[in-house]
This record gives C-alpha cells, sequence and structure tokens, in this order.
C-alpha cells in the first residue's frame, strides 16, 4: 500500500483528501494550517482539511511552519512513500521535498506554466481567461516551478465565480490525482519541464486590488467582481461609505458619461458608467457594517440618498 503525508488546508483539498482515501492510499498523516480566530467574536476555527481529516481518524499535524519543525522531523521519519500537497499555503523545505520515495506532488489550480503563485483562480476569472484547470506537478523550491505530471482543462463559464471555480477545481484535481497516481508509481510517466517564456504569476491579492477601477470597460468589471467573490470581495464608495459589490451585469448600452457616474437609478437597479463609453449594473452590494442586500434594498434603505449624476469611487474611480 502506497502510504502518503498530505498536506492541505481550505475546502478545495477536500475531496482530493477523500478520494485519496476512498482508493485505499495509506494515509500517514495531514499536515494543515494551525486553527485560527475567524469572525468578529475571534472564534478558534479548524481548516477544512483538519475537520475531514479528524473524522476519518487520521493523525493531524498543524505547524506554524513547516521548516525546521519538530512535525517537519515527523513526517521524514514517518517514510512516505509520496507528499502531496493542495492549496497548503506554506513553502516546503527541499529536505523534505527529498524525503518521499516516489517525490513530492502538487495539485495546482491552473494550466501551467500559466498562473503560478497563491491566486490561480482569482486571476483566470479577473484576466477574463476562457478556461482554467488543473496540473499536477512535481514540487521544488522555486514556487509552482516544477516538471508537470497531468494537466487537464475545463472551460470557465459567465456566471463562475472564485467559489464556484474552486469546487470544480477541486472535483477535476480529485480526477485527474487518482488518474495519475497508478502510471506515476508504475514509472510510465515522464515529466514534462515547464516552458520559462510562458509563466505568469498569480500572487495573493492585495487589498489596493479589490478597489473598482471604474475607467476600465464594464466586462472588466464584471470580470473583478466574480474573480474576489466571495472573498476578498471587490468593494468601491457611495456617498463616502466603503460598499462591497457582490453582483453585477454588464449592459450592452453605450454611455458618454464619465467613468464612475451614476447613470440610472431604476427600482432594482443601480447603473455606473464605466471605460470605453461602457455601463455596468449593480444588482448586489454591502455597505459597510451591514449584510449583503439586493440594490432595490439598499436604494430603498441606506442609499436612498444616492442620486443620478453622483460620482461612486475614489477620486472618481
Amino acid at each position: 500500500m502506497t502510504k502518503i503525508v498530505f498536506m492541505g488546508t481550505p475546502a478545495f483539498s477536500v475531496p482530493i483528501l477523500e478520494a485519496l482515501i476512498e482508493e485505499n492510499y495509506e494515509i500517514l498523516a495531514v499536515v494543515t494550517q494551525p486553527d485560527r480566530p475567524v469572525g468578529r467574536k475571534k472564534v478558534m476555527t479548524q481548516t477544512p482539511i483538519k475537520i475531514a481529516a479528524l473524522k476519518h481518524n487520521l493523525i493531524v499535524l498543524q505547524p506554524e511552519k513547516i521548516t525546521g519543525s519538530d512535525e517537519m522531523t515527523q513526517i521524514i521519519e514517518m517514510k512516505p512513500d509520496l507528499l502531496i500537497t493542495a492549496a497548503f499555503g506554506q513553502f516546503l523545505p527541499q529536505k523534505l521535498l527529498n524525503a518521499p520515495k516516489y517525490g513530492a506532488l502538487n495539485v495546482h489550480a491552473s494550466l501551467l506554466p500559466k498562473y503560478r503563485g497563491g491566486a490561480p483562480v482569482h486571476y483566470a476569472l479577473i484576466k477574463g481567461e476562457k478556461e482554467t484547470g488543473v496540473t499536477i506537478m512535481y514540487m521544488e523550491k522555486k514556487m509552482d516551478a516544477g516538471a508537470m505530471l497531468s494537466q487537464r482543462s475545463l472551460e470557465i463559464t459567465e456566471s463562475d465565480d472564485v467559489g464556484t471555480l474552486f469546487e470544480r477545481l477541486s472535483a477535476l484535481g480529485k480526477e485527474l490525482l487518482i488518474d495519475t497516481l497508478p502510471d506515476l508509481l508504475a514509472g510510465k510517466i515522464k515529466p514534462i519541464i515547464q516552458d520559462e517564456e510562458k509563466v505568469t504569476f498569480s500572487p495573493n491579492i492585495k487589498p489596493e486590488e479589490e478597489r473598482i477601477d471604474w475607467t476600465k470597460e464594464a466586462k472588466a468589471i464584471d470580470c473583478q467582481v466574480r474573480g474576489m467573490r466571495p472573498w476578498p470581495v471587490a468593494y468601491t464608495i457611495i456617498d463616502n461609505i466603503r460598499v462591497k459589490v457582490w453582483d453585477t451585469t454588464v449592459l450592452e448600452e453605450k454611455t458618454n458619461e464619465k467613468p464612475g457616474m451614476v447613470i440610472r437609478i431604476e427600482k432594482a437597479a443601480l447603473v455606473i458608467s464605466c471605460g470605453n463609453h461602457t455601463a455596468i449594473q449593480i444588482n448586489e452590494l454591502q455597505p459597510a457594517g451591514k449584510s449583503k442586500m439586493t440594490t432595490l434594498a439598499y436604494l430603498t434603505g441606506i442609499g436612498s440618498q444616492v442620486i443620478i449624476g453622483e460620482k461612486v469611487g475614489e477620486n472618481g474611480n
């Protein structure tokens, strides 16, 4: 029986771990991030992968930093055949990468060499990609730069956001990993070196990138909204209040108003001018300190003072 140490943290990792269990791979331990305080009440919360691991009575290790930790020594002493990561969230030292008999693998949510880094799903949506996928690759010290073992793609739909795409990519990654492992263990796979000339990056989203720039076209803004939903969520400023924008619709109409102008207010629609004479409709939003609400609820409540001709955003952006 192939012995595996699995490393992951978010919900994306859970179906992948459970597939390995269903296929009767021996999971020696599951490594994940430490429990963290979550929400306004700072409730200590277990990671999704820890919750799944405990359901299966697996050993769970939670080093604050894996490099040089007692947990790293423990993993090496387990002598795993494989180390498999899926959105673990920490760099692994070379000593650990060298420990498994068949190497260390990563289930990465992009079509490498596109979108190396911590936010490949976000970037695929924000950049308006038509497809994305999953790559099974060897891990090395350089981020997401290892040789590729297998790859599978899927279409991005107009209704996809980070949440739905994570779910679909997790399912795809589970299938791809289970299909790849037998050939890898049998020595039937010839790894493919990534083409460095085609590399693009997807670093973690910075707070300033969450702000909507209304000089961009409506389509790009809609991609940003979907590419940051349900986290971290794009925002703008309306009546000096920070407002998260949860859902938008790109309109076919053209406008000559300057970007960031409220050009129409209807019963359930707040229409804003964007770059290149385009327009977008805000369907769902969340003023600071309030719950997420429909535009109708907003316009009949806290947003009742919004008027046509008003500018939204910071400095007109």
